[in-house]
């Protein structure tokens, strides 16, 4: 029976680009070599699109040898600056971020030559993004994978775009009447013209401690936690390095107590199901990006302990989130306890996880019986399932 051809694309130009190539190592080395041939897919944080021996070193950490070489799966040589990706009828896309003053060459090239350059192609039967972040947990692979008509694993371009942005996240959770957080919305340039307005803003409708985060990022990068009015405008300078739209939001918990942080994983498409939650204790003030990746002493808590009846909560917050954003295939949502009232607010969704075989999403389905090469396997299936389902559309009269 032949091996289905599965790529796995990681890296990427996203602040979680480290992130991606742990993922991706751990994908690469739990999935059934026997039922899967694995094709590795690596993007520099420079955005160059590179393949073989490239790839590989990129996947370890290191810089690929000729980044401004472009190689396919068994072509040493260095091929045209446009990627080329295959699945039945050849598609010539233009991943690269475009440089002063070039071209889109995939998109001016003679016939021939396009035929050449399908000759190289990479040909997969379904993408697996293990992408973190901005440029790939946004949409715009996604997107790219949509026009090369191509499976993948994980959310489509409208979920994908509506988890990793949130304030349309937080715009479609209360929409849904979910319960989140009073959070405010500012925009980059309103901060950089009049700081002493948006002050009064934030200061208006919300209560320190706050929480002040680029919108369009994972990871906790560039997140801060502001105690008062002296802390609130280096935060805001530091999420607005990352993004146009900054969101604050009120910390739950007030100035004594900090929020429980409890995190549950679906899987799954129109009818997903959800984990038993788990909890995170951080060893900072809050799970920031040094005490997911860099420091030791946070705690990870599976199964978080909650009554049946707050468990229950979680999971069902957790579906309705996922159905929210209209997300497929995985998710991890998070969500906010008041210490003393133990109220439960809903906080984000991540479309594409931490995937390592310790991060959380892969621990809380293996605490509730799916064990991690049976999960990458499910999800490879339930991109296919997506892909079939979605040939059913017709798109003409």
């Amino acid at each position: 029976m032949k091996k289905l051809r599965v790529g796995i694309l990681f890296g990427g130009r996203s602040g979680e680009h480290e992130v991606s190539l742990l993922s991706a190592a751990s994908v690469f080395n739990a999935i059934d070599k026997n039922k899967y041939e694995v094709v590795p897919i690596g993007i520099t944080k420079q955005g160059h699109w590179v393949t073989a021996a490239d790839a590989e070193r990129l996947l370890k950490g290191k810089a690929a040898d000729h980044e401004d070489r472009h190689l396919r799966a068994g072509d040493p040589q260095a091929t045209s600056s446009a990627a080329v990706l295959a699945s039945g009828e050849s598609v010539v896309v233009p991943p690269e971020p475009q440089q002063p003053g070039r071209s889109l060459a995939a998109f001016q090239t003679e016939n021939a030559m396009v035929r050449r350059a399908a000759d190289r192609a990479i040909n997969v039967d379904i993408i697996f993004p293990v992408l973190h972040g901005t440029f790939g947990e946004d949409g715009t692979i996604q997107g790219l994978l949509e026009l090369a008509d191509l499976p993948y694993v994980g959310a489509g371009v409208l979920g994908s775009a509506a988890g990793m942005d949130k304030d349309i996240m937080k715009a479609l959770f209360h929409a849904a009447g979910l319960p989140i957080v009073k959070n405010v919305t500012v925009l980059r340039g309103d901060w950089e013209a009049e700081p002493k307005k948006v002050q009064k803003l934030v200061e208006s409708r919300l209560k320190y401690p706050v929480f002040v985060k680029p919108a369009n990022l994972g990871s906790s990068v560039g997140i801060s936690k502001a105690h008062d009015r002296k802390e609130l405008d280096p935060a805001i300078d530091e999420a607005a390095r990352f993004d146009r739209k900054i969101v604050i939001e009120q910390g739950v918990g007030g100035r004594k107590q900090k929020a429980r942080e409890i995190e549950c994983a679906v899987l799954g498409n129109d009818e997903p199901e959800a984990s038993v939650p788990g909890e995170i204790v951080p060893g900072q003030e809050f799970y920031d990006y040094n005490a997911k990746y860099l420091d030791e002493g946070s705690q990870l808590i599976i199964p978080a302990k909650l009554s049946k009846a707050e468990t229950k909560r979680v999971q069902q917050l957790a579906i309705a989130a996922f159905k929210a954003v209209d997300c497929s295939g995985l998710a991890r949502v998070d969500f906010l306890m008041e210490p003393k009232t133990r109220k439960i607010y809903l906080n984000e969704i991540n479309t594409m996880p931490g995937f390592t075989s310790i991060s959380m999403y892969p621990k809380l389905w293996a605490a509730t019986g799916v064990a991690y090469p049976e999960l990458i396997e499910r999800l490879i299936q339930l991109g296919m399932e997506r892909h079939q389902d979605k040939k059913k559309n017709q798109y003409t009269r």
